[in-house]
């Protein structure tokens, strides 16, 4: 039960219950058990999965009081993400081809949490292969049954977990990762635009690529022509390989993670690429940037691409000051007339908030700079209009005078 006044975001839709608007828990539930919920009045508001630990102590399955949460519910909520995705991504039909151009995608993501009402969970489709994340104590709860249905509705070769994620701990879930269904084929693939990646699902980032760029990606490779560019914070070189496609005249690469540029220079090798053109570099980005200032290089396109710096609210302030010193040096190493693609993937940075930390390096970098384009994620990361939390994908495409 709520305390009085605390039921107005559950009226608007959104989904998270946190523990300071819970005025009792009846019974001694245990976490990821599924809860009514109620007003102080005793009004039903909404069946939520139930965490003992975490600071949201409910998130909702369901707004219908007569609707049962049971493996029929799930079912349909799967049904429903999958027919969504796949009209709007269509998967190829026999006979299509894979060459420069072609607008195949094998990889896609099948289910995005909240916004299809499956709080915590993620599921990725990378070819045959399916990457799930459990994410939160609801989902925990119905682990077995999601994969069977996933089994069941996409019948892949194998279903592989990456419940690693850190809010599992504060849900107080272990860490796992592992085979659930089928076998790991020895190389996963995903195939985008045309251009194939190769997709580490057991030890890369996020579930091993990230899907929610491939629309900014197809958008790098108009921007690129005759450009010499610099990407930052390129992983497995989705960006860099784009750019490269799209007639860069050079593309410089930088990433932290040996591992990762290994697998960009595979990638890179099995789309054809002129090689000549590419230079990949290991080292810590802040360092590698403030390096090439002090060298004098300039660059007529940059992309910044970093990790999450904000994973809530409560880290902005020092995301936002890595956000500015990133972008400032990024201002300093663009030529007059160059391009600045700039990412946030932090859910605790506003899209507001991300574009008054680039004007002030903009500012800081004596630079004046216009918004060619606003970009968000891929449009199978969908954000539920009640629960704006889920936009947590933005980027802005600058061009300096």
């Amino acid at each position: 039960m709520l305390h009085a006044g605390r039921e107005k975001s559950l009226q608007r839709r959104h989904p998270w219950i946190f523990s300071g608007a819970v005025a009792r828990v009846d019974g001694a539930p245990a976490t990821g058990d599924t809860l009514p919920v109620r007003d102080a009045a005793g009004n039903f508001l909404a069946w939520a999965a139930y965490s003992a630990t975490s600071q949201i102590s409910a998130r909702v399955w369901s707004w219908d009081e007569a609707e049962s949460i049971d493996a029929a519910f799930f079912r349909k909520k799967i049904a429903s993400a999958l027919a969504a995705r796949h009209a709007l991504l269509p998967r190829p039909q026999a006979g299509e081809g894979r060459g420069e151009g072609s607008s195949e995608n094998t990889g896609m993501r099948l289910i995005h949490a909240e916004s299809d009402g499956l709080p915590g969970l993620i599921v990725d489709r990378y070819g045959d292969t399916l990457v799930l994340q459990l994410g939160s104590a609801g989902p925990e709860r119905w682990r077995d049954t999601i994969a069977d249905i996933l089994q069941e509705l996409c019948n892949p070769a194998c279903i592989y977990e990456r419940s690693d994620s850190d809010g599992r701990g504060l849900e107080g879930l272990e860490k796992r990762t592992g085979v659930l269904r089928g076998t790991l084929p020895e190389h996963v693939e995903v195939v985008e635009h045309g251009l194939r990646f190769a997709v580490d699902v057991a030890e890369g980032q996020k579930t091993g690529f990230f899907l929610d760029q491939r629309d900014n990606r197809a958008l790098t490779e108009t921007l690129a022509k005759d450009r010499d560019v610099l990407n930052c914070f390129c992983y497995t070189g989705g960006f860099s390989l784009y750019a490269l496609r799209g007639g860069a005249k050079s593309v410089l690469s930088i990433d932290v993670s040996g591992d990762a540029l290994r697998i960009a220079d595979e990638n890179l090798k099995n789309n054809g690429l002129d090689a000549a053109k590419a230079e990949w570099q290991e080292a810590d980005v802040f360092l590698a940037l403030r390096k090439l200032r002090d060298q004098g290089r300039s660059f007529d396109f940059i992309i910044l691409d970093p990790p999450k710096f904000a994973p809530t609210a409560a880290f902005a302030e020092k995301a936002a000051r890595g956000y500015k010193d990133i972008n400032l040096l990024g201002f300093k190493l663009l030529r007059p007339g160059g391009l600045l693609a700039t990412y946030s993937c932090s859910g605790g940075i506003s899209e507001d908030l991300f574009q008054k930390i680039v004007a002030g390096a903009a500012l800081d970098a004596g630079v004046d700079a216009q918004i060619v384009h606003r970009l968000h994620a891929s449009p199978d990361h969908p954000t539920l209009l009640s629960f704006p939390e889920g936009a947590y994908l933005k980027g802005l495409v600058l061009r300096v005078s």
